[in-house]
């Protein structure tokens, strides 16, 4: 109605320019006998003022309809009598980081090329599942090269532990009993050549020769005896032992051969959640030095996420409102609304002098999915002796400590709006039942009592939207 009038009162004052317009150009018109007579003024620059007037005018009544901040009545949420609150149990609040307890860069034992990765960001594994495997072409032969000497160490100390064959020990005494008859040959011919030395048939020199002779024969007797022994006792025991030690070292090389082999295979060391993956198919992994686009030092980085803890560093002068074992509640930036349970796990043994504070974990009881490591969290550690004195401990859910009750008409599509530094703000509650003779529902979860709550929030208002609060509310 009003972008009417508006409207109307733009073309009621067109209309009297123009008629102004027309006796002025009737003052100016130039007289017939002029030679250069002038076209009339064209009229098209006033239809464009006429419809930017039109314009500005509907703009600024949306203006004026945008900028009206709505006002609101508000009431104050109460808290009962004898309620106990979240706060009334709470001795300390602190902030800090998540953290998997168990977070693991995994690392290769071997160099090696990466041939195969079976694993991306996120996924979850178990124990012994593979996740990356080397080329093992070099680790396969190395180890085929000290199977090979094994064998070769083992075959020569089963043939000293054996001792001699039979067919050798008939050959050594085959080779006695020729030298024995090759020494009594000779002593025949040594005593007729004595019997014949004082008849003086023979010469000194043949004497000599039959003597020399017979030396001989009886040595290489002795020998030949000697040798028969000792093949017939076998090898010497430590010969034996050598050959031993020999084996056990060459089958250590090849256990370190096949260690090596078996760790080109890299596998999960627990049940846990890929964090990030460090290596691709191609690159090569080392075990030393690791430059900036050399080779990779590790090639996955995991955690078990069922098992978190949050880091926080507690001020020297509220550190005797915690202690070991202390009961937890734990929220998150991200996840304002869910709460949940932890225990004081681990309190530094020393300060860090230069913060003036002693570093604290707290474990997580029952973390879920949306806990992600380095998430911000604040801890309130809860007072011992108000749990114990309250029925707040734990038979009694979190959700269900307070129970508070707001009108009816103050839900909107199961929230309700709260006003927060001259904006409402729109808050999911939890309510139980139907409302009562009152026009009030209970709320049991998303109010904690103190809010300045909307009693009957406009159908037009969003979550954000500047309101003003009418006088006299309370």
């Amino acid at each position: 109605m009003f972008l009417l009038r508006v409207q109307l009162r733009i073309l009621r004052a067109f209309v009297a320019l123009n008629e102004f317009m027309d006796s002025d150009l009737e003052k100016l018109r130039i007289h017939k006998d002029h030679k250069a007579r002038r076209n009339e003024r064209p009229v098209w620059p006033w239809v464009v003022l006429v419809i930017l007037l039109i314009g500005a005018g509907a703009a600024a009544l949306q203006w004026r309809s945008a900028s009206a901040t709505p006002v609101v009545q508000v009431i104050r949420v109460r808290i009962p009598e004898g309620a106990v609150t979240d706060n009334d149990l709470v001795a300390l609040n602190a902030t800090g980081y998540i953290m998997a307890a168990h977070k693991i860069e995994l690392a290769s034992k071997v160099l090696g090329r990466v041939a195969w990765i079976g694993v991306e960001m996120g996924d979850k594994v178990i124990k012994g599942e593979v996740i990356v495997r080397l080329e093992d072409d070099e680790y396969k032969a190395r180890v085929a090269q000290q199977q090979g000497l094994v064998e070769n160490a083992q075959a020569k100390l089963d043939e000293l532990e054996a001792g001699s064959r039979a067919e050798e020990i008939g050959e050594a005494m085959a080779d006695l009993e020729q030298a024995r008859a090759d020494f009594h040959n000779a002593e025949t011919n040594y005593n007729r050549l004595k019997a014949l030395q004082s008849t003086s048939t023979i010469s000194s020199q043949e004497f000599d020769d039959a003597t020399s002779l017979l030396n001989a024969r009886k040595a290489q007797v002795d020998a030949r005896q000697q040798r028969l022994n000792m093949i017939k006792a076998g090898p010497r025991k430590e010969q034996i032992a050598a050959q031993r030690a020999t084996v056990r070292q060459l089958q250590g090389a090849l256990a370190q051969s096949a260690l090596d082999l078996e760790n080109t295979v890299i596998r999960a060391p627990m049940d846990s959640t890929i964090l990030s993956r460090n290596v691709e198919v191609g690159e090569f992994v080392t075990t030393g030095f690791v430059g900036d686009r050399g080779a990779k030092g590790y090639v996955v980085s995991l955690a078990d996420l069922n098992d978190l803890r949050v880091e926080l560093d507690i001020s020297q002068n509220d550190f005797s409102k915690v202690s070991s074992q202390q009961p937890c509640w734990i929220t998150t930036d991200a996840y304002p609304d869910r709460k949940y349970d932890g225990q004081v796990d681990l309190i530094s043994p020393e300060a860090n002098r230069q913060k003036a504070t002693v570093q604290v974990r707290v474990k997580v009881l029952k973390p879920d999915e949306l806990l992600k490591p380095d998430m911000n969290a604040t801890v309130s550690f809860l007072s011992p002796k108000k749990l114990a004195s309250t029925q707040a401990a734990a038979s009694v859910p979190a959700d269900q400590r307070l129970r508070l009750t707001v009108p009816a008409s103050a839900m909107r599509d199961g929230g309700v709006f709260v006003v927060e530094a001259g904006k409402a703000v729109k808050r999911g509650v939890t309510v139980a039942g139907q409302p009562n003779s009152n026009g009030e529902v209970e709320v049991r979860k998303g109010l904690i009592g103190g809010e300045d709550l909307i009693v009957a929030p406009p159908d037009t208002l969003k979550d954000g939207d500047a309101v003003k609060i009418q006088k006299g509310a309370n």
